[in-house]
């Protein structure tokens, strides 16, 4: 089962509020409202994007890249491989700002 499947709830929260936010965009064009107003909730829809591509990319990260979690008795996830996908996830979140 995708990671995607299992958060499905929190994501559609999200991709919903994103729906929301390009709904009032269109609103603001269509009432004329100030340019500054509809560049604000642009850059609020691109951020609320760019958090869910996050929240995705790292579910997928963690899923499907890191080692299935250990049967009772196996050793533990390789702490190099776990800081790995910290960082890229550090990296993906600044790059996502």
């Amino acid at each position: 089962m995708g990671h995607t499947v299992k958060g499905k709830k929190p994501l559609l929260a999200r991709v919903r509020r994103i729906k929301g936010q390009a709904a009032a965009i269109e609103r603001a064009l269509e009432e004329g409202e100030e340019c500054m107003a509809v560049l604000q909730q642009i850059a609020a829809i691109r951020g609320a994007v760019n958090g869910l591509m996050a929240e995705v990319l790292e579910g997928h990260l963690r899923e499907h890249l890191l080692l299935p979690a250990p049967a009772a008795g196996e050793p533990e996830q390789p702490p190099a491989r776990q800081e790995e996908v910290d960082q890229v996830m550090r990296i993906v979140r600044s790059y996502l700002k």
